[in-house]
């Protein structure tokens, strides 16, 4: 995206709320309060939450909502700094110095000196985010909790004052204040420093009326019924006693790619059949899709009245 055609901040929560509904992003009011704050007060915010509840998402409908690039770091154990951060482009140096050696008489402190500038550099996702021109970019650390905990202490210089330092070059500073997203399915608890350097929200699965409206948005070719069907069945999957017998229980994104597939199966209504037959798309564990059986479905289809 331009940056020179850059969206203003919105002035107020609930312009925030209908300005992600816009780009077809449902958040409550609690999350917008979240995102709002971190915006005005230039504060990374962490996202934690079960996968699939709209975390990653948050952060794209945010870049399309400031016309703001998105830079992705994607975290996973082994993840080193200059994966996150930075390195040197070693074959140009290197050709760089053979150069100067094969001109003779070459001054070769002056030589290691050139080798560093800043055109030998390859940016990485960090030190891209903190260079990119104003307004500045949508960073998004996404998976924290996938990588160790000194990686997180090396994030801890960024997330708290918005720079990094380079040992060849020195500190390198924000241009413009990313706006920063970290998100962790919580596979670990995160160090405490971390969590003090951001603003923080738990995301939760939405209720119906939310994800309702998700799934109108997000598959416009269900039909009203259709997406009824899948609002209330994904949510009562959800629900005790039935989220107990899974190992994960579908988030957001399942409940969206279970309604495209039942659009193109052209499904009016959903019975036990095609819980069974698409019960892959809801579930990615052997074992939960082995869990949801024919039964259970049939519990699950039963109208809201037949609960009581």
């Amino acid at each position: 995206m331009n940056s020179l055609n850059a969206a203003p901040v919105p002035a107020s929560i609930d312009a925030l709320v209908q300005a992600l509904q816009s780009v077809g992003y449902f958040a409550d009011r609690r999350l917008a309060t979240a995102v709002f704050l971190a915006l005005r007060l230039q504060r990374p915010v962490l996202l934690e939450g079960e996968p699939g509840v709209g975390k990653t998402a948050l952060a794209k409908a945010l870049s399309e909502v400031l016309s703001r690039s998105l830079i992705r770091l994607q975290c996973y154990d082994g993840l080193e700094q200059r994966e996150a951060l930075y390195e040197w482009n070693y074959a140009a140096q290197l050709l760089h110095m053979r150069a100067a050696e094969g001109q003779g008489g070459a001054d070769m402190a002056q030589v290691e000196r050139e080798v560093y500038q800043d055109r030998y550099l390859i940016r990485r996702p960090l030190l891209q985010a903190l260079q990119a021109p104003a307004p500045g970019a949508v960073l998004l650390i996404d998976e924290v909790d996938r990588a160790d905990e000194p990686f997180e202490a090396f994030l801890l210089e960024y997330l708290g004052e918005y720079q990094v330092s380079i040992p060849e070059i020195g500190t390198v500073r924000a241009t413009a204040t990313p706006v920063t997203i970290l998100t962790s399915n919580r596979t670990r608890d995160l160090h405490d420093a971390v969590k003090r350097r951001c603003l923080y929200h738990w995301l939760d699965y939405p209720e119906r009326e939310r994800e309702l409206a998700i799934v109108r948005a997000q598959v416009p070719g269900a039909s009203e019924a259709l997406a009824l069907q899948v609002a209330e069945f994904v949510g009562r999957l959800r629900s005790q006693p039935f989220a107990n017998a899974f190992q994960r229980a579908p988030g957001i994104a399942e409940s969206v790619e279970w309604a495209k597939a039942l659009v193109a199966l052209d499904t009016l209504v959903v019975d036990p059949e095609v819980v069974s037959d698409t019960a892959g798309i809801l579930f990615k564990q052997r074992e939960d899709v082995a869990a949801l059986t024919r039964d259970m479905a049939v519990q699950l289809l039963q109208p809201a009245d037949a609960d009581a």
